[in-house]
């Protein structure tokens, strides 16, 4: 469904949120290993998020990348995904062509609009902190 660029970019994203909870910022080597991600693939992701203001880059020694833990609520999965994916989830054709409208449907089309309608919902309404939440209280997982 999301490009393997945006399932690390969220992966990545939750888990910079999980550490600035706890008060740490973490380095790239830290973050690619979390998310079994090589570190230049990583390093672009980031950038995107950082560009994004999804993460914040902080230089230095004692440097690295964080959320502000005051507004996890805010930071919403669409945001990540359109910063890495753009939003052709939204409206790109499910089966690839190039033309695939209301007006000339793919075979697909008609069925996917309220699953696309759903999906939409549920990426507006998702946080960063609806995430760890979840992680915390075991209900999921980053990494098995």
């Amino acid at each position: 469904m999301f490009s393997k660029a945006c399932e690390y970019g969220i992966k990545a994203s939750v888990f910079i949120a999980k550490e600035s909870v706890s008060g740490n910022r973490v380095n790239l080597k830290q973050i690619a290993n979390s998310i079994n991600s090589p570190e230049a693939f990583t390093a672009k992701i980031l950038q995107q998020l950082v560009k994004a203001k999804v993460i914040t880059s902080v230089k230095g020694k004692f440097g690295g990348f964080e959320m502000d833990r005051n507004h996890l609520q805010d930071i919403k999965l669409v945001t990540i995904i359109k910063a890495i994916d753009g939003d052709g989830l939204y409206h790109s054709c499910i089966l690839g062509l190039v033309e695939c409208d209301a007006n000339k449907p793919c075979a697909l089309h008609s069925r996917v609009f309220s699953i696309r309608k759903d999906l939409r919902e549920m990426l507006e309404k998702t946080s960063m902190f609806n995430l760890i939440d979840d992680i915390d209280k075991g209900l999921a997982f980053l990494k098995h």
